[in-house]
């Protein structure tokens, strides 16, 4: 079974937006879990410009489902996944002058101890990067559980032989993966039209999508927007 995950920083983007209670993404994650999610994505920025430390504290110990915490690699962010224990850490670049994440994370030697650190307290490692065929090598090499391969070009072409030459590069890397022994997850940029095709290759175990969802919910309610995009990736 192919697996949702919902991002629910934009809840949180809301929220802060005023600096007051509401909306609170707790409610959103349990909502979401309740209409078919099965894990919940939350990033962590250094900024704290969605999320802040009390919700991953309080999400820790409420979600029923699993919990992905989205972080840059960072000694103080790698210091905080060690105290909060979530089930899953996905380590992402991160820059405090982007609106969302650019890019895939460029891996390099010194994450190999950060992922061996994470590791150790049991926390599965994913790594957010391009469908690159080398990097997917040198992720298996530094010792990552699972691969999100980088989906926000894909998302953004509009020309359909740029599209589908994108998509090749995907399912090739995604392969890269599956052969490697890693799990393999997509995720950035995807909505309701554009996942149809990444889940007709029939290689992602899982697929993680936030601003759509929620966008969606706006007119429609999170819970109708979890159980159409559920829909979608099974």
């Amino acid at each position: 079974m192919v697996k949702l995950g919902v991002n629910i920083d934009h809840v949180a983007t809301i929220r802060q937006a005023r600096l007051v209670m509401e909306p609170d993404p707790v409610f959103a994650a349990a909502i979401a879990e309740q209409n078919g999610a099965d894990q919940i994505t939350i990033h962590l920025r250094e900024d704290r410009r969605h999320i802040q430390n009390r919700d991953l504290k309080i999400l820790r110990s409420t979600i029923q489902t699993k919990l992905n915490l989205e972080m840059a690699a960072s000694e103080e962010m790698i210091a905080i996944a060690k105290n909060s224990l979530p089930d899953t850490v996905t380590l992402v670049p991160e820059k405090r002058e982007e609106l969302t994440t650019e890019g895939g994370l460029v891996l390099l030697e010194e994450h190999k101890e950060m992922i061996a650190e994470l590791k150790a307290v049991n926390i599965e490692v994913s790594v957010f990067i391009e469908p690159d065929i080398e990097m997917v090598k040198f992720a298996k090499k530094i010792g990552a559980d699972t691969v999100e391969i980088h989906t926000g070009r894909y998302a953004n072409l509009t020309d359909s032989k740029e599209i589908e030459e994108e998509l090749i590069r995907i399912k090739k890397a995604a392969k890269q993966v599956k052969s490697s022994g890693m799990r393999v997850v997509a995720g950035h940029g995807l909505n309701y039209h554009n996942t149809q095709a990444l889940v007709e290759l029939e290689l992602f175990e899982e697929f993680n999508i936030g601003h759509s969802i929620i966008s969606r919910a706006v007119f429609s309610g999170l819970a109708e927007a979890v159980k159409t995009m559920k829909e979608i990736v099974k």
